[in-house]
């Protein structure tokens, strides 16, 4: 059976298109595989002929501590390809556009030379506040901390992308363009700490900081110089409108509209709330 590898098989995205996938088809690769998938890493070119071992399709999570997604994916992509891979879809990011930075360049590659692709490119995802980068701070000092002032986000749900990452990947025909991918609704960071608080049941408050504050904090994680400082800097588009618009994308891929960040934080409450 050919299988479909899937990059970033433990992440936030990765985990959820494997599971929409399903055991039978999807081979996971990570780092941290657990008894069902494959070691990989993106520096460890002897990791890639077993992930790639009967594979048809990749969904690909770019490593997030390398500022040149393209140097580190590249060797592994011309591999995968060499070998026949022929479908790729790829998880980028609504600023980032072809042949921009960080996966911008991996998403110019894929248009040149893969046979069948397509780029996922959502805003920010609702699970930054129960898995990811905000979820920290919620939890030890109720607050979340952004350079974005009143500028508004469409979030979307990490499993919305995971379906139509899947449903990109088992289509019958690919694409071949990219997708803007957002929630139903543009929100501040002030109004998602409303709606947080509200399912919590305490106050959770939006902290103002500069984009170079946002940068050294993201340092502090060990990120980095060139990826801190770019994300810090996605903040500052943020702030100027960037992310304000809202798409249908996601329904026309999965074939039903996304959830609101209101009903995402209904369903969470139990990731904030204190025992």
């Amino acid at each position: 059976m050919e299988r479909i590898l899937v990059t970033g098989g433990t992440g936030k995205t990765g985990s959820r298109v494997a599971a929409r996938i399903g055991n039978n088809q999807a081979r996971i690769a990570s780092r941290h595989p657990g008894p069902k998938g494959v070691y990989f890493d993106w520096t460890e070119p002897k990791t890639f002929e077993a992930a790639l071992a009967d594979v048809r399709g990749i969904y690909l999570v770019a490593p997030t501590r390398n500022g040149m997604q393209l140097e580190a994916m590249g060797p592994f992509l011309r591999q995968a390809l060499s070998q026949g891979v022929r479908r790729f879809v790829l998880l980028s990011a609504s600023l980032l556009p072809e042949g921009g930075a960080l996966m911008g360049a991996v998403h110019a590659f894929l248009h040149q030379e893969a046979p069948e692709w397509a780029v996922l490119r959502p805003s920010w995802f609702m699970q930054n506040f129960t898995e990811g980068v905000h979820f920290p701070t919620i939890r030890d000092e109720d607050a979340i901390y952004s350079a974005t002032e009143d500028g508004r986000i469409a979030f979307i749900d990490a499993g919305e992308i995971a379906s139509a990452a899947a449903s990109l990947l088992l289509a019958p025909t690919a694409p071949n363009r990219d997708f803007v991918l957002t929630g139903p609704c543009a929100i501040s960071y002030d109004e998602a700490a409303t709606l947080i608080s509200e399912a919590a049941g305490r106050s959770i408050r939006h902290c103002r900081i500069s984009e170079a504050e946002l940068a050294e904090r993201w340092l502090r994680t060990g990120l980095p110089e060139e990826h801190a400082r770019g994300l810090a800097a996605m903040d500052t588009l943020i702030a100027n409108g960037a992310e304000a618009r809202l798409t249908t994308e996601v329904e026309q891929i999965i074939g039903r509209p996304p959830i609101s960040f209101q009903t995402f934080a209904e369903n969470a409450r139990s990731a904030w709330r204190r025992s």
